[in-house]
């Protein structure tokens, strides 16, 4: 696994270094999942479009997503 960096203002660097690892780990797999996917070569809205397409193809319903967001708001 190679190290990268990346510009970012100061509240971005100290929530960063501040979340739990398991939560800098979850971020480091979606950078990861963005440029394996070849989807820096898109726009966001495409992106978002595409990722939303494949969620529902798995079942994801709104109302699932919704319980998802709020239980994770819980924690």
């Amino acid at each position: 696994m190679a190290i990268i960096t990346i510009q970012v203002d100061d509240n971005i660097k100290t929530a960063f270094e501040e979340a739990s690892l398991k939560t800098q780990q979850e971020l480091s797999s979606i950078i990861q999942l963005f440029f394996r996917q070849n989807l820096h070569n898109k726009t966001l809205t495409q992106v978002m479009a595409e990722i939303s397409d494949r969620a529902a193809q798995r079942g994801l319903t709104p109302e699932i997503l919704q319980e998802l967001l709020a239980d994770n708001n819980d924690e």
